[in-house]
């Protein structure tokens, strides 16, 4: 168990009052925020540049987005009219058709937009980060995690580099997470279907919210059932309120496509992108439709739903014949996504330079918040588990299929909040032992 001084310090350095805590916040947001559009300012014309038809805003998010604008419907996700699709979730593609149909269809200005609505995401998530460090670990942590992310240079990057759903899924993600941790205490049925409907937005922006959002729901709820609150309602409550928020986009998928697609239909490229004899790199070239003449033709050939689905099976014919190499190359995923190691031949350091200082923070980050980790363990178990929760469900399908240099971002605040409590408790303990060296002395004397 953590020692009682530790916990006694961390208690007695609450701030005084919720106006204090405001102002906090609200700070962090400003600096957040315009650290954010500072660096945007020297990013953003990456994002204007015409080549290959604007593909650099947005990707398949911005061909959708168009034909949304044009009258298309959700549709044509690559480089010609391909029809409807079910390639990315519903929520950033419509959020960037509003921008368009405002800002005009890929101008500049819809760029400048959308990253800086992009930076505002990843400005807002000060507020949840702040709210999760200060429910597990007092107000002096919460303090430290809520200005560690308004400097954490992955939250500035790629909010401020990236038009895509990553930064509005990491605010929904961690929304989803402060959440949970509340519901363990709340038999009330509201909050519960609050909880359901928000990861099922979440789910829709981007599925992978979903890779955990049930898990922590189920904690939450057994937490209930333990405490002997009601637990039935609430937890169907949630159940039903998910429901009711995707069904009408399974529906429309299911008209459509004539088959069940829960949130994209993409999942079997996926398996095939990650999985080849071409390993150099995470995501090598030559394997998607949007880098290949070939595999395009392909797409156009057979359409959506009967090429994903022949990708999924040359995927899986590859790794039946390759079960080793398979393993091998989890394992490097797995590496992958905890430290930023993928390689250090020289192909690869051409392809990503940045690399080595990545690997340097990377893992300090993951080292810091393994030290967390272990503090919140001994301090609380319960405390402990819905990181637990996030750290083992939510990479799971990269793992499995392929990872890419943002796939983790979304749980990047849980580590953010559990490397701020290293640090604080840590300063907590020193101070405390700086204090009683004179009164040992004292008592020496």
């Amino acid at each position: 168990m953590a020692s009682s001084e530790t916990a006694t310090e961390l208690a007695a350095n609450e701030p005084g009052t919720a106006a204090n805590a405001r102002r906090s916040l609200f700070w962090m947001v400003v600096v957040a925020l315009l650290l954010r559009l500072v660096v945007m300012s020297f990013l953003y014309p990456e994002r204007t540049d015409p080549y290959r038809d604007h593909w650099r805003l947005g990707g398949e998010s911005g061909r959708i987005a168009r034909s949304i604008v044009q009258g298309e419907g959700f549709s044509n996700p690559l480089f010609g009219k391909t029809g409807p699709t079910a390639w990315l979730a519903p929520v950033f593609p419509y959020l960037l058709a509003g921008i368009f149909k405002i800002f005009g269809i890929y101008g500049n200005a819809s760029a400048v937009v959308a990253l800086a609505l992009d930076c505002l995401f990843s400005a807002l998530t000060c507020i949840p980060v702040y709210f999760i460090a200060k429910k597990h670990f007092g107000a002096p942590t919460a303090v430290w995690a809520g200005w560690a992310w308004a400097f954490f240079p992955y939250g500035i990057y790629f909010s401020a580099d990236f038009i895509w759903a990553t930064t509005l899924t990491t605010l929904l993600m961690t929304l989803v997470f402060l959440c949970a941790i509340y519901l363990e205490t709340s038999s009330s049925v509201w909050p519960w279907v609050g909880f359901g409907a928000l990861s099922g937005f979440g789910g829709l922006t981007d599925p992978v919210v979903m890779s955990v959002a049930p898990f922590l729901g189920a904690w939450a709820w057994y937490r209930l059932y333990k405490s002997g609150r009601r637990w039935v309602a609430p937890g169907l409550g949630a159940v039903l309120a998910v429901t009711l928020v995707v069904s009408p986009w399974f529906i429309r998928n299911y008209e459509t496509f004539h088959k069940v697609i829960p949130f994209r239909s993409c999942l079997g490229l996926e398996v095939y992108f990650g999985n080849n004899a071409d390993s150099w790199h995470w995501g090598p070239p030559g394997y998607h439709p949007s880098d290949n003449e070939n595999e395009w033709r392909e797409y156009q050939e057979l359409g959506e739903i009967a090429y994903t689905s022949k990708k999924f099976h040359e995927g899986m014919a590859f790794i039946n014949s390759h079960r080793l190499l398979y393993v091998e190359q989890t394992l490097r995923r797995v590496v992958y996504l905890w430290t930023g190691f993928w390689s250090f031949s020289h192909r690869y350091l051409q392809e990503e330079p940045a690399d080595p200082f990545n690997i340097v923070f990377c893992t300090g980050l993951t080292v810091l918040t393994l030290m967390g980790l272990r503090r919140a363990w001994r301090l609380d178990t319960n405390i402990a588990m819905p990181y637990i929760i996030v750290f083992f469900f939510f990479p799971i399908v990269y793992y499995l299929t392929h990872p890419e240099d943002y796939y983790r971002r979304p749980i990047d605040p849980q580590y953010v909040v559990l490397a701020a409590f290293a640090v604080a408790s840590w300063v907590a303990e020193r101070k405390l032992r700086r204090a009683s060296i004179p009164l040992k002395v004292a008592t020496i004397e």
